[in-house]
């Protein structure tokens, strides 16, 4: 797995950039082999951020360039449906494991 980052040039909330990142970590636990039998795939759902705030969770795993290659985990973070675009979004690849 590399390592997350946030996809976003504007500063981030920073209660959103922590929900995004322990998500994140949690989301790329799954090994390859698992994602692979699932993939591409996607869920969201509401939780709560660490200050205790109602956010929405999202959260892909999507093939970056071809079935059964690389995946790429993508989650988002935000407050209520009209906030998506004020959300932070973080990533990671998952490699396949005999991919160099």
């Amino acid at each position: 797995m590399s390592e997350g980052k946030r996809n976003d040039a504007r500063p981030a909330d920073p209660v959103l950039a922590a929900a995004a990142m322990e998500e994140l970590g949690h989301a790329a636990a799954m090994d390859w082999a698992a994602l692979a039998r699932v993939a591409p795939w996607g869920d969201s759902y509401e939780g709560f951020a660490a200050d205790g705030s109602t956010v929405t969770f999202e959260r892909s795993y999507v093939w970056v360039e071809a079935i059964g290659g690389d995946v790429l985990c993508e989650v988002s973070v935000f407050r209520g449906e009209a906030g998506f675009e004020n959300g932070v979004r973080a990533d990671c690849l998952i490699r396949r494991p005999d991919s160099a």
